[in-house]
């Protein structure tokens, strides 16, 4: 009999049809061109060699850029990898772990996969997180910092409370946004023994179709982590990822660029919706989770899809009258908010 799981639900890839994709925090410009030619590189006759499988080349890349220790860092086919991975070493069943009620869905998949206890804590009606909130005894702790669907952050005080509260626990602080806007907690490492961040290049590096995540914490708690990772794939990175993500790292004036346009073309989308009453909350994340007063969700996402924009709905409860909103580029958030004006305006709405 196979085991009963409940699976994460991506966001849809269509085939079907050219449309323009706001709907999976893909990030709208391509990788940095010394990434794509360190690729090139290496697809050749090695390719029939298996890879290093410590990664020791980005490892030491990745300490370097973050000024830690190679035995510090720890990197996975992806930060959904590394999550899991960090699941398995961290927590345990019969000890509930903590986690935002709205949040990303892999969290409880991840749970109930691997038998493990969990509970809920509520955001605040505005979607912020509380301390108050957080049950004083857990199995541990995972946020999102920026939070996802909402993009909402937490101050490193905030984090800080969380780990004091927490010794003896660990707490994940996951910083797949991080970079557009928000502070990374990875300067509390030296402090705090129980702290483990886990970030991707998926995002801000523009890498999602290479999955090369990795997570940065004190020796210990990535020699746990490696050991269970070993447990069951040594080779969790193949050659063309290693070499593009080196690069992708090393190149931080294409990096700087890219982020930027981001956070400007968000920041102006977001005017250009509050100018419609849109509720827009402040994002520090490459997306903007949105309502409006005059049309449902659903009404607004399927009329998007049907004028070629793709955006994301979660029919949850608390967020069924919110569309998340990816960051496109300056072009594809224009001919966003001008498929909106249009679905209003045969509404009656404008």
């Amino acid at each position: 009999m196979a085991k009963k799981a409940d699976p994460y639900t991506p966001g849809e890839q269509p085939r079907e049809r050219k449309y323009i994709k706001l709907n999976t925090n893909e990030n709208p410009y391509g990788p940095s061109p010394r990434a794509i030619a360190a690729i090139k590189e290496v697809a050749d006759d090695s390719l029939r060699l298996y890879p290093d499988p410590t990664c020791e080349a980005l490892t030491q890349t990745l300490a370097e850029y973050h000024g830690r220790k190679p035995e510090e860092v720890f990197v996975g086919n992806g930060s959904d990898e590394v999550l899991a991975l960090a699941f398995m070493t961290f927590f345990n069943p019969g000890d509930p772990v903590a986690f935002p009620d709205i949040t990303y869905s892999f969290y409880p998949v991840y749970a109930n996969l691997f038998n493990i206890d969990y509970h809920l804590v509520p955001l605040e009606e505005d979607f912020s997180l509380s301390l108050d909130r957080f049950p004083e005894k857990n199995g541990g702790v995972i946020i999102p910092n920026p939070n996802a669907p909402t993009g909402k952050t937490v101050t490193l005080d905030f984090i800080e409370t969380l780990l004091k509260r927490n010794p003896d626990k660990a707490v994940i602080i996951d910083e797949a946004y991080i970079d557009f806007g928000g502070t990374t907690a990875v300067n509390l490492v030296d402090t705090y023994p129980n702290l483990l961040v886990i970030y991707t290049l998926s995002k801000s590096r523009s890498l999602a179709g290479l999955r090369v995540g990795y997570a940065i914490g004190q020796a210990p708690l990535i020699e746990g982590l490696n050991r269970v990772k070993n447990s069951f794939n040594s080779y969790t990175l193949d050659r063309l990822a290693i070499a593009g993500a080196i690069e992708a790292i090393r190149d931080e004036a294409y990096f700087q660029e890219t982020r930027e346009k981001i956070i400007t073309t968000r920041e102006k989308t977001a005017a250009a919706l509050r100018a419609l009453q849109f509720t827009v909350h402040d994002s520090v994340a490459n997306f903007i989770f949105i309502s409006s007063p005059d049309m449902p969700a659903k009404q607004l996402f399927e009329g998007l899809r049907a004028e070629g924009v793709l955006v994301r709905y979660f029919n949850k409860p608390r967020i069924d009258n919110y569309l998340r909103v990816s960051i496109g580029t300056d072009d594809e958030m224009e001919a966003f908010v001008s498929a909106i004006r249009r679905i209003f305006t045969k509404e009656g709405l404008l």
